[in-house]
């Protein structure tokens, strides 16, 4: 079901020529340009590895991860060829602002990827093919929504596709109130929590990456049906640590900041800290969370891990 209402947003630059419909029972907030039927009909291989999230709950780290896992931890590979052209973005072509010839930009380029494809999406999994934990592995990723609304609030700054005059309070705001992309929040993580024990999806939290990045290798890898040693474990451990994840340039999609997509200056990858969001929250923001947060979750047995 896509909703015929196409409108604008108060939130987004008058540069940027977005505008937005509500798709399916639960009203999910993309763009105008959204290809429902090419995404639900894409032919998904046995050998495909997706990785899907709600935005900024730690996607790009998790890419990572799984690409290594799978690709035999070609570390060579993986420092000289951008995670964009590795692992490319299911739904990037929605967005007229990201169509430069760069990577597989289309539904049709990566659906003429060889195999296997390793596959990043926002979507929620009843926007993706019917068939897909049928048909091949989903890797889930969630994080504390508060820090995901600090982290897409700059993330859009990044891609200035918001006015550079929102602040963040305003932004909470229409976050809560399902008016960015890939919203509503809540119904995004819960139909995946209600697959977490599909044995084709993994369900992960951001903060147990957080606390704990060699025990979620292990997980992953187990996931995947790769065996690793302890060894490879703490090099992938070193490799994956915030500090130089940081630093790695074919993960901060430098290119997108040289082709214009992203402002100059500005990492992709930006503080990845657990509870940020209490440097950004007033009192009022966060007595709002809170009752956000418990209502959603009423009637669930979906709880964050809080470390």
């Amino acid at each position: 079901m896509v909703d015929s209402g196409v409108r604008k947003s108060q939130l987004f630059s008058e540069s940027i020529p977005l505008k937005f419909i509500q798709v399916g029972p639960k009203r999910y907030f993309l763009v105008e340009d959204f290809m429902a039927e090419e995404i639900y009909n894409f032919p998904v291989n046995s050998s495909d590895v997706f990785v899907a999230s709600f935005p900024k709950s730690g996607t790009t780290w998790t890419q990572e991860l799984v690409w290594l896992l799978e690709n035999g931890l070609d570390y060579d590979t993986a420092k000289s060829t951008s995670l964009a052209k590795r692992f490319p973005f299911l739904e990037i072509s929605m967005f007229p602002a990201m169509e430069k010839p760069i990577y597989p930009l289309t539904i049709d380029d990566i659906r003429k990827m060889p195999s296997p494809r390793y596959i990043k999406t926002h979507l929620p999994l009843s926007l993706l093919p019917l068939n897909l934990l049928d048909k091949t592995k989903v890797v889930y990723i969630a994080r504390d929504p508060r820090d995901v609304a600090i982290s897409f609030f700059h993330h859009n700054r990044l891609m200035r596709i918001m006015s550079q005059n929102t602040d963040f309070k305003t932004y909470w705001n229409y976050f809560i109130n399902n008016e960015v992309l890939w919203a509503p929040y809540f119904a995004h993580v819960l139909e995946a929590w209600e697959k977490r024990n599909h044995p084709n999806l993994l369900f992960l939290f951001y903060e147990e990456l957080s606390k704990d990045l060699p025990a979620v290798i292990r997980r992953v890898a187990k996931f995947l049906g790769k065996e690793v040693t302890e060894e490879q474990v703490q090099k992938l451990n070193e490799h994956l640590d915030f500090k130089n994840f940081k630093k790695n340039k074919t993960v901060n999609f430098e290119e997108f900041q040289e082709s214009g997509v992203f402002t100059k200056g500005s990492g992709f990858v930006r503080r990845g800290k657990v509870g940020g969001w209490r440097d950004d929250f007033d009192e009022e923001m966060t007595e709002q969370a809170e009752k956000w947060i418990a209502d959603n979750l009423r009637g669930t047995d979906f709880r964050f891990p809080h470390f």
